[in-house]
């Protein structure tokens, strides 16, 4: 017997025949792919895809006999793209074109084609660097990652769990250990950002009548807080308030000088809470000052010419404007917003806290 799944006037015998292959990967363009909303890990294998079966290459021949051998097994895109994560660790380009054409003659089947993949291609080690990492902030969270010594982790883990309650949950109990071990003797102090208040005049006044309950304050550290809090900072002497104009942005004051003073830094991290380009977590106050028309082409270290990107972003941004290859930092309605190499804006979902959005809209 045979079961028609339906959903949206599409049977799903039809959903599997169309779904995506090889040549649909012909002419991909990551804009119109960022427009719909593809995530950007989708979007950077499909381009590598494109270009291994539609690109240029030397492997004229071998490149011929992949296309056909993918057309002829109806490999799926997410199997292609399989198949090129087991090829990464492989750098010699013949080796590649190789191992590619015998695994497209491999079973269809997932799991069969990745076990093929796996014989074929072992698994390279990398040896495992110590290193600590902290992950985007999801309803008031965050996720700490530390890679180091076994040892010396087995031990701290062993002293947060000495003397727990065993009727109870030990992950709570240990963090709670955690936490105060790492506070305990100013180890790790309290951060004390000095709050900079993105307001316009009339809601500054509202807040200091005691009006601020519903008013959302962005932060440059990459948080928030509402116009209430902010307001039992008042009386201290450690709040800054920055005015903004809703065409021209932040007001500039300073030139002549190729580095941003703190005043600069300041204005520039309350309009982009977080490095500009879509998807970057990383918070203003670890991102660099960025001349959207640079220096060395005569751009000015004034506001309307400063914007934040975290140190990967600022290396990577196309500088010059007849370069269209990873996009670049425009300033639009006294906005900085990163735009695509097709010129489309695009601006970073992940923090919606900047000074011109909160005050203007």
């Amino acid at each position: 017997m045979l079961f028609a799944f339906t959903f949206a006037g599409m049977s799903f015998q039809h959903f599997v025949q169309n779904r995506p292959t090889v040549d649909h990967l012909k002419n991909f363009d990551r804009d119109t792919a960022l427009s719909i909303g593809m995530s950007p890990t989708t979007i950077t294998a499909w381009q590598k895809l494109e270009k291994v079966y539609f690109g240029r290459t030397k492997h004229v021949k071998q490149q011929r006999k992949a296309l056909n051998r993918a057309r002829e097994g109806n490999f799926s895109v997410e199997q292609l793209a399989m198949i090129e994560r087991r090829l990464k660790p492989i750098t010699r380009e013949g080796t590649r074109w190789r191992l590619r054409l015998a695994l497209l003659k491999a079973s269809k089947r997932y799991k069969s084609l990745e076990r093929a993949a796996k014989e074929l291609i072992p698994a390279v080690k990398k040896p495992r660097k110590d290193s600590i990492s902290f992950s985007k902030s999801v309803d008031g969270k965050r996720v700490l990652r530390i890679i180091f010594d076994e040892r010396f982790l087995a031990d701290l883990e062993a002293a947060l769990r000495r003397g727990i309650d065993t009727s109870k949950p030990a992950g709570p109990q240990m963090l709670e250990r955690f936490v105060a071990l790492l506070r305990d003797g100013d180890s790790v102090p309290t951060a004390s950002p000095t709050p900079l208040i993105l307001v316009p005049l009339e809601d500054y006044v509202r807040i200091l009548d005691g009006d601020g309950d519903e008013t959302i304050l962005g932060l440059t550290d990459g948080t928030t807080i509402t116009g209430a809090e902010c307001l039992q900072h008042l009386v201290g002497d450690t709040l800054q308030v920055a005015l903004f104009h809703p065409e021209e942005g932040a007001v500039n004051l300073y030139t002549g000088q190729r580095h941003a003073n703190w005043k600069q830094r300041i204005l520039a991290k309350a309009t982009s809470p977080v490095c500009l380009v879509p998807d970057c977590r990383h918070a203003a106050d670890h991102c660099e000052v960025h001349h959207v028309v640079p220096w060395k082409h005569g751009g000015e270290t004034n506001m309307n010419n400063l914007a934040m990107l975290c140190p990967y972003h600022n290396r990577t941004n196309d500088d010059d404007a007849h370069i269209k290859k990873r996009g670049r930092v425009r300033f639009i309605g006294g906005m900085p917003v990163w735009v695509s190499p097709r010129g489309y804006a695009v601006p970073n979902p992940y923090h919606q806290f900047g000074a011109m959005k909160l005050l203007f809209g």
